[in-house]
């Protein structure tokens, strides 16, 4: 089975938004970085992927210069960097091609947001016939307000509110979602042999 890691947004626009004091994993770039060593050590193919939301002014806009892989990452050398749009990374992007390219028949995901952008690529991937693979403790996420609280809020307020869902609910639900029908869920420490 030839496999390639798929590293989805971890990228400095997250860090750049107040909710980030709020974040899963503020350590995600060691963890990405930990898996980026064995893949490279083992000759395997990584692709970063960058979410863009051109011409916003907000931090997913190239103008800002936030779209970057977070500080302590860097993509080697015939390592590719892509940009999306969408929540997937197949969506709006040449990822299937170049999997495709290099016959790889697994895909290992992590990425930010658990549940949103790195998830959506997990099921894309399996729809699209490969192995899936979650790395779960290589995501990270934010508390997701209820759909009726009020825009704006600051983020203690978002946290203190009873109906907002918590990160540690969030990737159990994420984990329930893909186990067994989309991907097999893995950690860091079993996939590096840490």
């Amino acid at each position: 089975m030839k496999r390639a890691l798929v590293v989805v947004d971890v990228q400095e626009s997250f860090r750049q938004r107040p909710n980030w004091a709020a974040v899963s994993n503020p350590a995600i770039a060691e963890q990405v970085g930990k898996l980026a060593e064995t893949f490279r050590s083992n000759g395997e193919m990584i692709i970063w992927v960058l979410h863009v939301e051109p011409g916003t002014g907000n931090v997913f806009d190239p103008a800002s210069g936030y779209v970057r892989l977070i500080e302590g990452l860097a993509a080697a050398a015939g390592e590719p960097v892509i940009t999306k749009t969408s929540f997937d990374a197949f969506n709006t992007t040449n990822l299937q091609q170049l999997l495709i390219g290099a016959g790889i028949n697994e895909v290992v995901v992590c990425g930010i947001r658990t549940e949103q952008c790195a998830e959506t690529t997990a099921r894309c991937a399996a729809g699209f016939g490969y192995e899936v693979t979650y790395v779960i403790d290589a995501t990270a996420t934010h508390p997701i307000e209820h759909r009726d609280a009020p825009p704006g809020r600051p983020l203690a307020e978002i946290l203190a509110d009873p109906r907002t869902l918590q990160v540690q609910d969030i990737i159990t639900r994420t984990e329930y979602a893909l186990a067994g029908r989309f991907a097999t869920i893995r950690t860091v420490a079993e996939l590096t042999g840490a």
